[in-house]
């Protein structure tokens, strides 16, 4: 493994500003204390800083050597926020804001950028230049990546092409899982209320039970995966939430169902929603309920360029070894907003190592592993000098 002798100097320096993130989380749309960090960080870098992007997000320009001729650029993302839950974990640098947690290494991914924005203005040793992005409100169907794009991220700036990093737990630290198109699932929030007609518990007869529908509409939901997916295709059906009720004796006038629908791509997500809602409503029927079913669109799918994560591959094979790259590991149907910014832009997301008995994210206790900050930083290095040499 290959670290540059000026990032390494500066791990310290790296390892400070992760903890005083860490220690300092905010959810989506409020970072403003973060992203006054980082703007303060990258004007110390001499980085030309714009703010105001989706609220609380920052673009970072950095210039390399102008030779008349190389105009290329690239744009590097780092997602900032944290998530609403309990920090579990009583580090010296735990959560000092109660029910926020960096819970799932948003305060790596913006260190490892900061740690490559001081390293490019420092050395400069490229042409064309990189827009360093710092995305808020990736969390929870917020779509930050989404608000920077509508507040012109792409419009403003010349970026060609869009790169991104998570951290992931499981995987060996100093590997790279890097998927030559689909690699994480889009999601979708399902909503379905049943109507009935309630009544006394001991008098069913005179009611429209709205309980004995939802229970036929949950059963009947499972079928649409197991019995009416193409077995080639991919979905996850996940029914988490039921509510209804108000007393023991009560049969009440109305349950709702909640869940998530996670899919692999547009043709599939139309088939399966389609279908849920074909179900739901057969279901209700039986039982002479109505149902109104709400879908919240979530984040699309995430689809590397292929071309990009090839390119994405070599670099950090050069860079790390020949063992460096992990084929082993499956696409998620976890996902991940900076599929908009793909969908405008090519450009590869890739997984970092974060170690075998790393704790999960989205865990009350899990920690950024910061041995792989300067692995991060690396990587962005290496990728903005060959794309823009």
């Amino acid at each position: 493994m290959t670290i540059r002798k000026h990032i390494k100097d500066f791990i310290p320096e790296m390892n400070e500003w992760r903890h005083y993130i860490h220690q300092n989380p905010e959810i989506a749309y409020e970072e403003h204390n973060t992203s006054e960090f980082i703007a303060k960080k990258l004007d110390e870098f001499d980085v030309e800083v714009h703010r105001g992007f989706g609220g609380t997000g920052i673009v970072g320009i950095i210039r390399g050597k102008n030779n008349g001729k190389n105009n290329k650029s690239l744009g590097i993302r780092a997602d900032i926020d944290a998530l609403p839950m309990t920090e579990k974990t009583n580090l010296s640098y735990s959560s000092k804001n109660n029910g926020k947690m960096h819970a799932c290494g948003h305060d790596g991914h913006t260190t490892m950028l900061l740690g490559a924005a001081k390293y490019l203005a420092k050395t400069r040793n490229f042409f064309g230049t990189v827009y360093c992005i710092f995305q808020p409100a990736e969390e929870g169907g917020n779509a930050g990546a989404k608000s920077m794009i509508n507040d012109g991220l792409f419009s403003k700036f010349n970026i060609e092409s869009v790169w991104g990093i998570h951290n992931w737990p499981g995987v060996p630290v100093g590997q790279a899982v890097i998927h030559e198109g689909f690699a994480m699932a889009g999601g979708d929030i399902i909503v379905i209320a049943i109507e009935g007609k309630g009544g006394h518990a001991a008098q069913p007869q005179y009611s429209n039970d709205p309980l004995v529908s939802a229970g036929l509409t949950i059963t009947a939901l499972q079928s649409c995966i197991s019995r009416q997916l193409n077995p080639f295709d991919q979905a996850v059906l996940s029914l988490t939430k039921i509510e209804g009720g108000s007393a023991f004796n009560v049969i009440p006038d109305k349950v709702t169902i909640g869940g998530t629908l996670r899919s692999t791509n547009v043709n599939t997500r139309n088939e399966m929603l389609k279908k849920i809602k074909n179900a739901a409503k057969s279901a209700c029927a039986i039982n002479n309920c109505s149902v109104k079913i709400e879908i919240r669109p979530g984040y699309p799918s995430t689809i590397n360029d292929k071309q990009s994560a090839q390119f994405a591959s070599a670099v950090f094979k050069k860079s790390f070894g020949a063992n460096s790259l992990n084929k082993e590991e499956k696409p998620t149907m976890t996902s991940e907003d900076f599929s908009y910014m793909l969908q405008e832009k090519p450009g590869a997301y890739i997984w970092l190592g974060a170690g075998q008995n790393s704790e999960k994210l989205h865990s009350a206790h899990y920690d950024f592993n910061d041995d792989l900050l300067p692995i991060g930083a690396e990587y962005w290095s290496s990728l903005a000098e060959k794309i823009l040499e």
